[in-house]
């Protein structure tokens, strides 16, 4: 697929992913949408590849939300499928198999504050700005907002932002745990970079696992605690686990290989 709204850059097997509408704000549109289903749901996996940094062009946004002005004329069916649609992506890239790092460089508000909520990990600039005001249109947030918000900052917070459609800043983000770093910048991709770098560096199976079994906490057909017995079970039968306890016993850095 050629993308006209992404543009993908890969730097040493760490994809950075960059919305690309910057006169927009890097709203996302019904285009944007469907290149970063392309990107997570459809295209193969290079086994190469560490991880994905996803940020926004230029130095105002990650991205402002989604374009509005495509919400005119739609009805409930509509909108409906509009929302599933943008469920089924932030859902793979939440369950994507390899760190997912949201760079969050500017507003990051609606749609795109769903989006980074979607990602493993987020960091975000000094000037970095967060909400949900979908409230201030007559509506809620469509792709997960309101059970991912929840999730992350807990509930008093969540409605509270969710009822006042406030906006904050990126301390007030650390401090309720929305975020997990502060940068300037103009060091935020390389932070961000560096950290997925830092996890490639484990055991993939493992990061895997990590990714699977966690997200099992808000699956109500799941037995989160039976799944990580029986994952448990399944990583001491790898080669990398294996080579793990050696390289711990002989003091040396592990080599793993994925299997």
């Amino acid at each position: 697929m050629e993308y006209n709204t992404l543009i993908i850059n890969n730097i040493e097997d760490v994809m950075v992913v960059t919305m690309s509408r910057p006169a927009a704000l890097n709203a996302l549109n019904r285009q944007t949408m469907r290149e970063l289903h392309h990107f997570f749901v459809e295209s193969p996996l290079p086994t190469s590849m560490k991880g994905v940094v996803l940020t926004g062009a230029g130095d105002k946004a990650f991205v402002a939300g989604a374009d509005i002005k495509e919400f005119l004329g739609l009805g409930a069916q509509e909108s409906s499928d509009l929302s599933a649609y943008g469920h089924g992506i932030f859902n793979a890239i939440e369950n994507f198999p390899v760190p997912v790092v949201a760079a969050m460089n500017g507003f990051a508000l609606g749609g795109g504050l769903e989006l980074a909520m979607a990602c493993h990990i987020r960091l975000a600039s000094e000037k970095a700005k967060f909400g949900q005001p979908e409230v201030n249109l007559g509506t809620i947030p469509g792709y997960g907002g309101t059970q991912r918000l929840v999730r992350l900052v807990g509930l008093g917070r969540a409605m509270h932002w969710l009822m006042t459609g406030e906006m904050i800043d990126a301390p007030t983000a650390l401090q309720a745990g929305l975020i997990t770093g502060i940068y300037p910048g103009e060091r935020l991709q390389d932070e961000a970079i560096k950290l997925v770098r830092t996890i490639a560096a484990k055991a993939p199976l493992a990061i895997r696992e990590i990714v699977r079994t966690t997200l099992a906490n808000f699956d109500p057909d799941t037995d989160g605690f039976q799944l990580e017995i029986e994952r448990f079970g399944y990583l001491f039968e790898t080669a990398d686990f294996q080579e793990g306890v050696q390289a711990f016993l002989e003091k040396r850095k592990a080599d793993f290989q994925g299997r």
